[in-house]
């Protein structure tokens, strides 16, 4: 305490002055390239508004119809479609169909960024040690930083709306899918890599006819990390203007409406819940298939 009290003013006054030039700079910043940002995600909103829509406007037992269907290929278990069927019917029934709709699509179209993000970055640290002791660090800070620290800059930035509700879950929905890439590649065994270069097989050859597809159930296993991720971010996200689920639940926290949040929290578990058996079946498909190959 003594140290704190006698350290000298000089000390104090420059770090106020660099907490204000910081300040200062990130604000400078966003009013110079705020505008070029918002022009640059102009397509993924496009895309999300879009995809919002045509969930809403399609009849729901086409959307619950396409669901089962996903969740047979994913899981080929009876179980779960009928868990999947009868978790969205108990949705539809209770009132909460549009805005599972809008959950569904953000949670996809974030998802969807993940992978197109995360895979190649995941790859580029398989590749690189260098590559990795840069990207681990920063991949620690986006795991252990609190969430609500993600929507200050973004929100800066892009102010509120659909975008940067989206990219603040996708910041906090990334790593998984980055490190499991990561770690699946380098867990391939030496002994199928020297095969595929005792056949004259270049790295691109070797990257997606032998790494990729034996590391696929670590890829998949992050996939379903991902996932879940972004959907415990659904509720933070409602909170910069994120149509969905998340809505009603901050209203009932607000407005300490008991029924109303229990309701539509109980319809995220039941989302995360399919995500992850279906994900989680196909993985274990995967693992089969490739000790499968092995036996073989």
């Amino acid at each position: 305490m003594d140290f704190f009290t006698k350290f000298p003013a000089m000390g104090r006054q420059g770090l106020r002055d660099l907490k204000k030039s910081i300040d200062a700079g990130f604000r400078d910043f966003s009013r110079e390239f705020g505008e070029s940002l918002e022009n640059f995600f102009e397509p993924l909103l496009w895309f999300l508004v879009r995809l919002e829509k045509l969930l809403i406007a399609t009849p729901w037992p086409i959307i619950i119809l396409v669901l089962a269907l996903l969740a047979w290929v994913g899981s080929r278990s009876v179980k779960i479609v009928i868990g999947t069927i009868l978790s969205f019917l108990a949705i539809g029934y209770f009132g909460m169909w549009k805005d599972t709709m809008s959950t569904l699509a953000i949670i996809s179209v974030s998802t969807i960024v993940c992978i197109t993000a995360g895979i190649p970055l995941g790859i580029l640290m398989a590749r690189s040690d260098r590559a990795q002791s840069v990207v681990t660090p920063i991949l620690d800070i986006m795991q252990t930083i609190p969430a609500f620290v993600y929507l200050i800059p973004v929100v800066m930035l892009l102010g509120i709306g659909k975008v940067p509700g989206l990219l603040a879950v996708c910041i906090y929905a990334i790593p998984p899918i980055v490190r499991l890439t990561n770690l699946g590649i380098r867990l391939v065994q030496k002994e199928a890599l020297e095969a595929a270069d005792a056949f004259g097989a270049n790295y691109k050859q070797k990257l997606f006819g032998v790494q990729i597809p034996l590391a696929l159930p670590n890829i998949f296993a992050g996939v379903n990390q991902t996932i879940m991720m972004a959907l415990s971010m659904v509720v933070i996200a409602s909170m910069i203007g994120v149509a969905g689920l998340g809505v009603p639940v901050l209203r009932s926290i607000s407005n300490q409406y008991l029924a109303l949040g229990l309701m539509n929290g109980l319809a995220i578990v039941a989302l995360a819940i399919i995500f992850d058996r279906v994900s989680q079946q196909y993985g274990e498909r995967l693992q089969k298939h490739r000790q499968g190959i092995k036996h073989d």
